[in-house]
């Protein structure tokens, strides 16, 4: 199969390379998928669960990406719930091959159902941004209707989701970004928009909750709004500023076959708008994932299976 291989933490992007690979085995409880589109996060070359494993030892050269939608061509030994020709969705074990790849290993357990009237393209837009968006807003952050949120990011690929299913949930949603983001955050439910470029952050007060996707300054300056009894959470490591009288909370998505679910429901309804920015084949892959300009939206890659 094709799959594009990274060999070098020092190096980072530039030493990403398209070749040939051997097709996966499906051990105890995993299946394989045949991946038509796959997610890719800016980010993940930062992480360590690129490079090596749990034990800290290197694993390179490793296969990139998280988020996949396909079809299942094998199951594994004792593998349950899903069955051979069936459309799923999911998240990729952070320590094992990906899915910028023509098939991946996965644990069953990892993996949803993708209804026939969801495309694979916006199948493979939801697993991170979405379950991300849904565990930070309820799980960690415990949002209840007529609270305040404040989103960051608010026109990206998670900051998006936040918005739309925090409005749902009968929140009040500000969002963030820079001035040009201001009508797509609005667009997508925003009932107000704060732009990072100015000292309009720094004018609100009283929120709830706390989504932050940027961390630095900027999460240090949004601690300071948090009302008592609120919560900061956070997705970009450690919480380093915490709210004077409230939480603060980071985590790392965990896969979740029923939140999972409850995503791709709200997309069939019309709930909720997936947030595609580029898209491209995996033989070009390679030139869109490097570090560039700006890019909107999650990028979603395209199999040559």
């Amino acid at each position: 199969m094709k799959a594009i291989v990274v060999t070098d933490q020092a190096a980072g992007p530039s030493s990403m390379k398209l070749i040939e690979w051997p097709e996966p085995k499906a051990a105890i409880d995993d299946v394989i998928v045949r991946i038509y589109a796959s997610g890719f996060v800016g980010t993940e070359l930062d992480w360590p669960s690129t490079w090596v494993d749990r034990a800290g030892r290197d694993r390179t050269p490793t296969i990139p990406g998280h988020e996949l939608a396909g079809v299942v061509t094998a199951l594994g030994y004792g593998t349950t719930g899903l069955s051979v020709g069936q459309r799923v969705f999911g998240l990729a074990d952070w320590y094992r091959d990906g899915t910028l790849a023509d098939y991946v290993a996965i644990e069953a357990r990892n993996l949803a159902p993708l209804p026939g009237d969801v495309d694979f393209t916006t199948g493979a837009s939801l697993p991170i941004s979405g379950v991300t968006a849904w565990q930070g807003l309820f799980q960690h952050g415990r949002l209840r209707a007529g609270q305040t949120v404040l989103a960051h990011g608010a026109a990206g690929a998670v900051g998006s989701i936040v918005t739309q299913l925090a409005r749902e949930a009968g929140a009040y949603v500000i969002g963030t970004g820079r001035a040009a983001d201001r009508q797509a955050a609005l667009d997508f439910g925003a009932n107000e928009f704060a732009d990072l470029e100015t000292d309009a952050l720094d004018s609100l007060a009283d929120v709830d909750l706390v989504f932050d996707v940027i961390g630095g300054d900027i999460q240090k300056r949004s601690a300071a709004l948090v009302r008592p009894g609120g919560t900061l959470v956070s997705v970009v490591g450690p919480v380093d500023a915490r709210p004077a009288d409230g939480l603060a909370i980071d985590f790392v998505v965990e896969p979740d076959r029923g939140q999972l679910g409850e995503i791709v429901r709200r997309v069939r309804d019309g709930r909720l708008r997936t947030n595609i920015g580029t898209i491209v084949p995996l033989d070009e892959a390679i030139a869109a994932l490097k570090p560039g300009e700006r890019r909107k939206g999650k990028t979603i890659i395209r199999s040559c299976a």
